[in-house]
């Protein structure tokens, strides 16, 4: 069985240099890569806010999961990767607003720091899009 591979982008310069994309879908699963809180221009939303960081990497992999063809109903694994591990729970709960309904299984685990230091979480998606005509 041969499936498509559709690159999803969200416009970052760096994705044709580095060779990365914001999402992968191939068949009916996504992979949404190592989202950041940014804004439309690349500025960090919420700085020191961890509720409003998880938040907008939320939004923004919703929309990308959309691009590809799938919604939240489909999320079947979320990362939440903090530079705070004792934070967990502002993360959690923003989490809840996106993921409660599907319940997805979850990892949490903390790194050193990002790229940009100003950035608390960092947020990853795999979906698995539902045969919606069952």
């Amino acid at each position: 069985m041969t499936y498509d591979r559709q690159l999803v982008s969200n416009g970052n310069p760096m994705e044709a240099v580095v060779g990365f994309s914001r999402a992968v879908r191939v068949g009916r699963h996504v992979a949404v890569g190592g989202t950041a809180p940014v804004d439309a221009q690349g500025r960090t939303v919420g700085p020191g806010d961890l509720h409003a960081q998880a938040r907008r990497c939320f939004e923004i992999a919703q929309e990308v999961l959309a691009t590809a063809g799938a919604g939240l109903e489909d999320v079947v694994r979320t990362r939440l990767i903090l530079t705070d591990i004792e934070r967990w729970k502002e993360a959690i709960e923003a989490r809840k607003a996106f993921c409660l309904d599907a319940r997805p299984v979850d990892t949490i685990m903390a790194v050193t720091r990002f790229v940009n230091p100003e950035w608390l979480i960092e947020i990853e998606v795999d979906a698995i899009i539902a045969d919606r005509d069952r």
